[in-house]
C-alpha cells in the first residue's frame, strides 16, 4: 500500500545535462556520454574493448592464422606465426630455422660441409666445423645429431643449428660427416656423406738426445708423428737454460754451454698449426773442454787442422769432437818405357765425424816402378785404395799400355777414375803406335794414347781443387796459381822408335800427377808429387838403340782433419 504521505513537489527542476556532482556525465548526447566512458580511441582502429573488471582496454583483435601462398607468407614473422600454405594445402608454423609443416617428423639434412681447423690443436685432439641446410620441406626438427666416420669418443655430436664443432679427433686422419634431425614427431634418415677432410693438429712430441762437446752438445732428434701437417722446425731448450735454439734439422750443435755443468734438453716440433708439447728429458751429459793431439797443427781464422804424411793417431779427450776428414791414398808407380801412367791415390771425404778416444792413422806410400799405391785409413772409416800401376785397379785405376789398346786399369768405386786406353802394337797411325795412357785421377779420367803427327801418350786425368781452402791453410797439396790440387793421375812415357818415330810423352794431371819419360835416350818417368797421392809418369823408351826408363814413383798419401777452433 502506498504511503501517502509521500508527496511530490510539482515543478520539479532537473538540469540537463546533468552534472558528474550530481551522478551524471556532464554530457550532451548518448554518443558524447559513451565516449566519455571509453578509453582514448586516437590509434586504435580494429581493436577491441577487453576489461580486467575494473578498467576497460583497447586489445587487437585475435586472429588465428593467415593464408596464402608460398610467396604470400609474412615478411617478419616471428616464431610460433601459424600460416596455412594454399599451394601445398598444408598448415606450416615459423621457426628460427624457417617455415615448416606442422606436426610432421623432419627430413633429412643437406650440404653436409666439413672445415679442418687445425690452429693450435693438441695432438690428437682435432677439430672441424661441420655446416648442413635444414630440410624445410618435412617437419621442423628441433636438434641435430652429428655422427663423424671413423667412429670418435663421443661417437655423435649434438647441436640446435648449423655449424656444429667436433672435437677430438685424430690427427692426420680423414673424417666425413653425417647428420640426423630429430623433433617429437621423429628423426630423419642420414644425410648424405660429407666429403673427407684430414684432421690436423701440431704435431706429436719428438725424442732428443745428446753427446758432450766443448762447451756445447751435439744434439740428435728422432721425429714424433706430423699431426697432418710438414715438420718445419725444432727448438730445443737447455736445462739449466741458456737460451732456446731452434733448427731445421734433427741434428743440431747447442752452444753457448758451461763446461763442467750437467745438461739436459728438451725439444719440441713444430708445423704450420703450431708447436707441440715438450718432448721428455734428454739424457745428461756435461761439456768439458776437449783435447786433441796428434799429427801436424794448422789454423786459419775458422778452423784447425791436424795433418798426417806418415802413420799416427788422433787422439781426443774428454768428449767428442765433430770434425771433417780427407783421406788419400799414395799414388801408383809408372810403367817402364814405353809405359803407362800410374793411377793416383783414391781420394775420399768424410764430412761431420763425431771423434773420440785414439784414432789409428796410416798414410799410404807411393808404388815404385810399375807398383800399386799404398792404402790409407783413418780409425774405422772405409779404407782408401792406393792407385793402379798399369792397366790396373786401384783408388784411380793405372792407364792402358802400348800393347793392347783397348786396356786400362778401373777405379774403386767413389774413390776416383779410370786409366787412358793404350796405343796400338804393331803401329797404327789412326790410334797412336807405341804410345801409353795417362793414369786416371780422383777429378778425371786419364786420356787415351792417340795419333797426331807422330802419336801422343795419354796425359794423366786431373785431381780435384775441392779441398783448395785446405791445402791453403796448411800448404799441402799442388799449387797452380794459388788453387791447391790433390791426387792427380801420371802422364804415359814417350818413344822413339824407327818405325814409329817420335812419340810425345804425356803430362801429368793437376793434383801431383807425374810426367811421362822423354822417349830419346829412355828417361824414366816423373815421380807422382808426395803427400798429393798423386801417380807417376810412365818411362820413355827408345829403339835403336834399345833403352828402357823406368817408371816414376806414385806420390805418398796425406790424412787431415779439419775441426771448428
Amino acid at each position: 500500500m502506498a504511503n501517502k504521505d509521500f508527496k511530490v513537489k510539482n515543478g520539479l527542476d532537473i538540469q540537463t545535462p546533468l552534472p558528474v556532482s550530481m551522478g551524471g556525465t556532464g554530457q550532451t548526447s548518448n554518443a558524447n556520454t559513451l565516449n566519455s566512458l571509453l578509453p582514448s580511441q586516437a590509434g586504435n582502429n580494429n581493436k577491441v574493448l577487453s576489461t580486467d573488471g575494473t578498467n576497460p582496454t583497447w586489445v587487437a583483435q585475435a586472429t588465428a592464422y593467415q593464408r596464402g601462398g608460398t610467396a604470400s607468407r609474412p615478411q617478419a614473422p616471428t616464431a610460433g606465426d601459424l600460416y596455412y600454405n594454399t599451394d601445398t594445402n598444408v598448415f606450416e608454423q615459423y621457426t628460427s630455422l624457417g617455415w615448416f609443416p606442422i606436426a610432421v617428423a623432419p627430413g633429412a639434412p643437406t650440404g653436409v660441409t666439413a672445415t679442418n681447423q687445425g690452429s693450435g690443436r693438441a695432438y690428437n685432439n682435432g677439430r672441424m666445423s661441420v655446416a648442413f641446410t635444414p630440410n624445410t620441406s618435412a617437419g621442423a626438427p628441433s636438434s641435430f645429431i652429428v655422427t663423424p666416420t671413423p667412429t670418435t669418443s663421443p661417437s655423435t655430436f649434438t647441436t640446435t643449428s648449423s655449424p656444429v664443432t667436433i672435437t677430438g679427433l685424430a690427427s692426420s686422419t680423414q673424417y666425413t660427416y653425417t647428420v640426423t634431425a630429430s623433433s617429437a614427431y621423429g628423426t630423419s634418415a642420414a644425410s648424405s656423406a660429407s666429403s673427407g677432410v684430414t684432421a690436423t693438429t701440431v704435431p706429436a712430441a719428438p725424442s732428443i738426445t745428446a753427446t758432450a762437446g766443448n762447451a756445447q752438445a751435439d744434439v740428435t732428434i728422432t721425429p714424433g708423428a706430423t699431426g697432418g701437417s710438414t715438420i718445419t722446425q725444432y727448438s730445443i731448450t737447455s736445462n739449466p737454460a741458456t737460451t732456446t735454439q731452434t733448427t731445421s734439422n734433427t741434428t743440431y750443435t747447442f752452444t753457448g754451454l758451461t763446461n763442467g755443468t750437467s745438461y739436459t734438453f728438451t725439444a719440441r716440433a713444430i708445423n704450420a698449426n703450431g708447436t707441440s708439447a715438450a718432448s721428455s728429458a734428454s739424457n745428461s751429459i756435461t761439456p768439458v773442454s776437449l783435447t786433441v793431439s796428434g799429427g801436424t797443427l794448422y789454423s786459419d781464422a775458422t778452423y784447425n787442422y791436424r795433418v798426417f804424411t806418415g802413420n799416427g793417431s788422433l787422439s781426443v779427450s774428454g768428449g767428442s769432437l765433430s770434425a771433417d776428414i780427407l783421406v788419400i791414398a799414395g799414388g801408383g808407380g809408372g810403367s817402364t818405357g814405353p809405359g803407362a801412367g800410374g793411377g793416383a791415390g783414391g781420394l775420399l771425404y768424410f764430412a761431420n765425424q763425431s771423434i773420440s778416444g785414439t784414432n789409428n792413422v796410416t798414410v799410404g806410400g807411393g808404388g815404385p816402378n810399375a807398383t800399386n799405391g799404398v792404402d790409407s785409413q783413418f780409425g774405422s772409416l772405409t779404407l782408401v785404395k792406393g792407385g793402379g800401376k798399369e792397366s790396373t785397379q786401384g783408388g784411380s785405376g793405372g792407364g792402358g799400355n802400348y800393347v793392347v789398346r783397348n786396356s786400362e786399369g778401373q777405379p774403386i768405386a767413389g774413390q776416383g777414375n779410370a786409366g787412358g786406353k793404350g796405343g796400338s802394337y804393331p803401329r797404327d797411325y789412326s790410334v797412336g803406335a807405341y804410345t801409353s795412357g795417362g793414369g786416371g785421377g780422383a777429378g778425371s779420367a786419364g786420356t787415351d794414347a792417340f795419333n797426331n803427327d807422330g802419336g801422343y801418350s795419354g796425359n794423366g786425368g786431373s785431381g780435384v781443387s775441392t779441398y783448395s781452402s785446405w791445402g791453403v791453410a796448411t800448404g799441402y797439396g799442388q799449387n797452380i796459381s794459388g788453387t791447391y790440387w790433390f791426387a792427380g793421375g801420371g802422364g804415359g812415357g814417350g818413344n822413339s822408335h824407327q818405325y814409329g818415330g817420335t812419340q810425345t810423352p804425356g803430362s801429368g794431371g793437376n793434383g801431383g800427377g807425374g810426367a811421362g819419360g822423354v822417349g830419346s835416350g829412355g828417361q824414366v818417368g816423373i815421380n807422382g808429387t808426395n803427400f798429393t797421392g798423386g801417380g807417376g809418369g810412365g818411362g820413355g823408351y827408345s829403339w835403336p838403340p834399345n833403352a828402357n826408363g823406368s817408371g816414376g814413383n806414385g806420390g805418398s798419401g796425406i790424412v787431415i782433419v779439419r775441426y771448428a777452433k
